[in-house]
Order: structure tokens, then sequence, then C-alpha cells
């Protein structure tokens, strides 16, 4: 929980940065590959959370990972974390930076998890529900796909969620069927 604070600090920061020096597209893309970057690679963010290696080498490695390929700002707070010793916060910053890029921009996010993979129509409609719900002008749509709802989806838009699938339904029918008003509970 401290840590989730203490990430957070930092992608306000570098959001505040990065729009005062008029290069918040570049280090959102940097944040991005780099969140990928960390998801896929498990030896990076075990090296990022070891006790064992020293901070300096940390922050060559990253150097030598990033240097070229990103935008200054972002090879700077890379640069300011492992000095301070805050390298094993970069993942949950990088994902954190997206999250908070999308409030900046306006851009309302959203998790459909369906049975199949969705059409392109089914999807714009979804994405039209989305806009409804959160009166956001654009939606980023995550799409899950889950075989065990059998039929219908699950939105979660924000702190709603709208549960429209034929396992939830089964699950309901299932406790009315065990209430047998017949049956005196004493």
């Amino acid at each position: 929980m401290a840590n989730s604070r203490v990430a957070g600090r930092y992608v306000k920061s570098l959001l505040e940065l990065a729009v005062e020096e008029k290069a918040l597209d570049a280090v959102h893309d940097d944040m991005q590959k780099f969140a990928a970057l960390c998801a896929a690679s498990t030896d990076l963010t075990r090296m990022l959370r070891s006790p064992v290696i020293p901070h300096e080498k940390k922050r060559v490695i990253l150097e030598k990972i990033l240097k070229g390929k990103v935008h200054k700002l972002t090879l700077s707070i890379v640069d300011i974390l492992t000095r301070k010793n805050r390298e094993p916060l970069l993942p949950e910053i990088a994902s954190g930076f997206h999250s908070a890029y999308n409030i900046y921009k306006g851009v309302g996010q959203a998790t459909v998890t369906t049975p199949v993979a969705l059409d392109a129509s089914t999807r714009k409609k979804i994405e039209q529900i989305v806009k409804t719900l959160s009166s956001m002008a654009s939606i980023e749509l995550e799409e899950k796909v889950d075989k065990d709802l059998i039929g219908g989806f699950v939105l979660n838009v924000g702190d709603k969620q709208i549960d429209a699938s034929i396992k939830t339904r089964l699950k309901a029918l299932r406790v009315k069927f065990s209430e047998n008003p017949y049956i005196k509970e004493f």
C-alpha cells in the first residue's frame, strides 16, 4: 500500500513534468513499452526488486536497455529513481502512468468479459454503452474471454458492473430453486 502511494506520487510528478515539457505522448509511449517489457520479462522485474544487486548496477543495466530508445525525460526519471533506490517501483509507475494519462486526456476505461471474442459491431455497441455510462468522449475497451460465462457479458466501467451473463442467471436460478416454500424452517 505504501509503495503504491509512493508510485502514485512519482506518476503524478512525471505526468506534470511531461505536460510542461510537451512530451506527454512520447513519455506515455515509453511507459507503455516499459510496462510491456516488465510484464514479458520476469527476469527484469526480479532484477529491479533484488536487494542483492547494487543500485548502481541496476542503473547501468537500465541505461543500456533504454538509452537511445526512449525520450530524455523518461531516461531522466529512471535515472532519478535508481539514484534514490526506488527502482523496484518502476513497473508499477510504468503501468500507473497509463491510467493517469487516460484521466488527463479524458479517456474512459472499461473491461468487457465475454465467452467468445467480440466482433466489430458488438464492440461498437458496447463502446456506446460505456460512453453513456461514463459520459466520456472516447473509450479504451479491454476485452477478456472467459468460456465459463456460457453466454452474455460482464461489463466493468469505473465502479459500475453490468453482469448480463448466463452463468450468473443460472446461479440465481439455482439459489431460487433451493428455497422450498413448503418446508417450514424452525
